[in-house]
């Protein structure tokens, strides 16, 4: 039975997304980020659907109610097991289902899934079908421009438009090439060229899709700028390795009031910290993604420090944490 405009699920915003990255952006990097901004979409690290299928998807895609809104991402090139994985994502709570058609790893390679699938638009579109079938939350897709010797241009205006004949209507478009042999996942992040004017083309040539800029962006004032006239940005290990630049999302990109401090942050993270604790979560999963928080403060290298080692003595809790703020402190008042 067809959804009324009553039961569909509340359209996401989509003007500020942080980006999926493997073994990056679990739960507990989520909760972090949630807490700096508000109205961000958060995407969950690539899940693949054999091993929610047949995996314990409990354990590899639980998360908190408050990470809301967050978006899971699938890896797969089988439409009904994507469908499959898909059905278990909406039924954990994800508002959107992602699938990754841009990771040019070598292990993802050989699972037919990723950036290899820009060479397959039809199967692409097969698999978005299925899923769309299956949820009756958003499906997405996340690409490059091309992969290897292919035209940027032709690559991607061809992919989007198979896609889109499917009834995909969101793209998220990481604007650079990835070379699947030759260059390492960390190359292909950096080395192929950055083209965010084919993606604004993109745009204009199809304003009727929902067009998202990805690649190399790592502050806030870039991101409003190359945002312009797109539908919104994805910002990936700028958002990690610097957190803070998040602080003014809200403000800026949204026109909400949230704008909070560093020292209530990880005030809220260490409580976070003191109920995963309880339940098992050990405490170094969770300190990891703190590290970048007073990047460039005085008593940033201390603050890393402290957070990085003392996790790993007995006994060790949420009172690293204080610790570490408390070097922070010390070191500003001298400064």
């Amino acid at each position: 039975m067809p959804l009324t405009d009553q039961d569909k699920p509340a359209a996401l915003d989509r003007r500020f997304s942080i980006a999926p990255m493997m073994d990056w952006t679990d739960r507990h990097c989520r909760y972090l980020h949630r807490l700096i901004t508000k109205r961000a979409l958060l995407y969950t690290e690539m899940a693949v659907d054999q091993a929610l299928i047949h995996g314990d998807a409990a354990h590899l895609i639980s998360f908190d109610p408050d990470e809301q809104p967050v978006a899971l991402q699938l890896g797969g090139s089988t439409p009904a097991d994507l469908a499959r994985a898909a059905r278990i994502g909406e039924n954990f709570g994800y508002r959107e289902i992602n699938l990754n058609v841009g990771c040019p790893s070598d292990r993802v390679q050989s699972g037919r899934f990723g950036a290899c699938l820009m060479r397959e638009p039809a199967l692409v579109a097969d698999c978005i079908k299925a899923m769309q079938d299956a949820v009756s939350v958003p499906v997405t897709v996340k690409c490059r421009i091309g992969v290897d010797e292919q035209d940027p241009r032709e690559a991607l205006f061809g992919f989007v438009e198979t896609i889109a004949a499917a009834g995909a209507d969101v793209f998220i478009v990481h604007a650079r090439k990835a070379w699947l042999k030759g260059l390492s996942p960390k190359e292909n992040r950096t080395v192929p060229p950055l083209d965010y004017g084919l993606v604004r083309d993109l745009k204009r040539e199809r304003p009727d899709l929902s067009i998202s800029l990805n690649g190399g962006l790592a502050r806030l004032d870039q991101c409003v700028e190359e945002g312009a006239g797109l539908d919104g940005v994805m910002v990936g290990r700028a958002a990690y390795q610097t957190p803070w630049m998040l602080r003014d999302v809200d403000a800026r990109v949204f026109g909400g009031d949230h704008a909070p401090e560093r020292t209530e942050i990880a005030a809220l993270y260490a409580d976070y910290i003191d109920r995963r604790m309880g339940e098992g979560v050990p405490l170094r999963a969770m300190t990891r993604h703190m590290l970048g928080l007073y990047h460039g403060e005085p008593g940033a290298r201390e603050f890393r420090r402290i957070l990085t080692v003392e996790p790993g003595r007995p006994g060790a809790g949420p009172e690293v944490v204080t610790r570490a703020l408390a070097a922070v402190d010390s070191r500003a008042a001298a400064a």
